[in-house]
Order: C-alpha cells, then sequence, then structure tokens
C-alpha cells in the first residue's frame, strides 16, 4: 500500500478514535463568514470520546506507514527523486 494511503489511514483512524462522530468541530471552520470568524470556530473543539478498537486500528497504520518509510526500496526511490527533481 502506498505510504500516502497509509498515512491517510492513521489520520482518519484517529480522528474516529478521538471522536465518535469523526467530526473534530461542531460548525465546518471552512464554512465561516471570515477569516476571524474560522478562527473563532477553530478554537470550539469537540470533546474527545476515546473509542480503544479504533485507536488501535490507528495504531496498526501508523506500524505499517512507519514500515513503508523505512523500507530499503522506497529510501531508494525517495533520494532519487529529490536527486531529480529538487535540485537547487
Amino acid at each position: 500500500m502506498a505510504r500516502k494511503f497509509l498515512q491517510m489511514g492513521y489520520t482518519r483512524s484517529r480522528r474516529y478514535a478521538n471522536h465518535k462522530s469523526g467530526r473534530k468541530y461542531k460548525i465546518n471552520p471552512q464554512k465561516a463568514g471570515s477569516a476571524e470568524a474560522e478562527k473563532q470556530v477553530r478554537n470550539k473543539i469537540l470533546s474527545y470520546e476515546v473509542d480503544p478498537i479504533k485507536a488501535e486500528s490507528a495504531n496498526i497504520f501508523k506500524q505499517k506507514w512507519i514500515q513503508a518509510k523505512t523500507n530499503e526500496k522506497y529510501v531508494q526511490l525517495v533520494a532519487r527523486h529529490k536527486q531529480m527533481y529538487e535540485q537547487k
């Protein structure tokens, strides 16, 4: 599985582990009228309802993500990509 999808799986699992509904905010901050209103909405985080089963799922995703990140072939490909496209 691609590192990106493992990372996404981890963050989504953590979201559901922390918030039963999967929603972090009561109101979507991006739908706030102004930048100031968005900042105020972002300060109103819903309370945590930790779910140990979903937290374990997030832990599995994180372990696999780290395993993928340290894979020898992946490290070589990242180095080659950086050499080809991130030259300054």
